[in-house]
């Protein structure tokens, strides 16, 4: 069966839409997602250098991370640049740099961010990668932005089954709505969970130093209804509607009670819900000369 050909503008402004759908959501699930997710924040600038007085881009940065812990490390005589491509999402971001006079955030494509060639010392991204229809060519913009020797550090998710504080919810939604997969190509989340894959790419975009390391990131949820409520409000518009067609209602009580008890019959432990997800974390550097 010949591979279906994706019309970049249509893949974009679904990203746009539905991140911008979404993005009160994911504000509303901040502090449970950044209860694991603070982790490879931390790491993300180990791994970057990140140091006072440094040029920082934050690629596909969502709701401000890790802009805004990378303002805070290069203090005053420093610059951060948050890009994402939904103006929804970075609403949220600037309303929590409120304070902050060394960060702005501006909307824009990862894959042709306009900025001059050479301006940033380190490019940071946290689960923003994957989302690239060409992630080599979004890889060889960013190796462009950076000075010589500059660092890109990144992270992006696993394989699904290692990953299931962002799969596990959708596996389950799955089965009861009868989801098909979405077309061959197409950026999602897990583009980008095989290292070898991850390495190829960065060397093919013109980066040396490759690394790529596992980081098992320890997502506690106190519930597993908590984490049902974090599936529903973070979920694409695209999925609700189909479980709005099937159960009558996105909220279906039956829907997501059953989320909730399938991750507590896998994932439940004296303190509640834990869920390892592992992500990939990047690390590579732009040529010296």
């Amino acid at each position: 069966m010949p591979r279906t050909r994706l019309d970049p503008h249509t893949v974009k402004s679904d990203q746009r839409a539905t991140w911008d759908a979404i993005s009160p959501g994911w504000e509303a699930s901040l502090a449970v997602f950044e209860r694991g997710a603070a982790r490879v924040t931390d790491r993300l600038l180990e791994l970057g250098g990140v140091r006072p007085g440094q040029r920082v881009l934050d690629v596909a940065t969502g709701l401000g991370e890790p802009a805004l812990t990378a303002a805070r490390a290069v203090g005053p005589r420093g610059r951060v640049v948050g890009v994402d491509i939904s103006p929804g999402m970075l609403e949220v971001a600037a309303r929590r740099a409120r304070g902050l006079g060394n960060i702005e955030f501006e909307v824009g494509d990862l894959e042709a961010i306009d900025r001059q060639t050479g301006s940033f010392d380190v490019v940071l991204s946290r689960w923003g990668l994957m989302f690239a229809l060409d992630r080599v060519r979004a890889l060889r913009t960013i190796a462009g932005l950076l000075a010589p020797g500059g660092v890109l550090a990144a992270a992006v998710w696993g394989p699904p089954r290692s990953a299931p504080m962002m799969s596990f919810g959708y596996a389950v939604l799955g089965k009861m709505i009868d989801l098909e997969p979405p077309p061959p190509g197409t950026p999602g989340p897990f583009t980008m969970s095989e290292p070898e894959g991850v390495a190829e790419e960065l060397r093919a975009a013109g980066l040396g130093e490759v690394s790529v390391e596992e980081e098992v990131v320890p997502f506690r949820l106190r519930t597993g209804a908590e984490y049902a409520e974090f599936t529903r409000s973070v979920a694409p518009p695209a999925l609700l509607r189909r479980v709005r067609d099937r159960f009558g209602s996105e909220d279906a009580p039956a829907v997501w009670r059953a989320v909730a008890e399938a991750v507590e019959d896998s994932y439940a432990d004296g303190d509640g819900v834990l869920l390892p997800s592992t992500a990939l974390c990047l690390r590579a550097v732009a040529p010296a000369g």
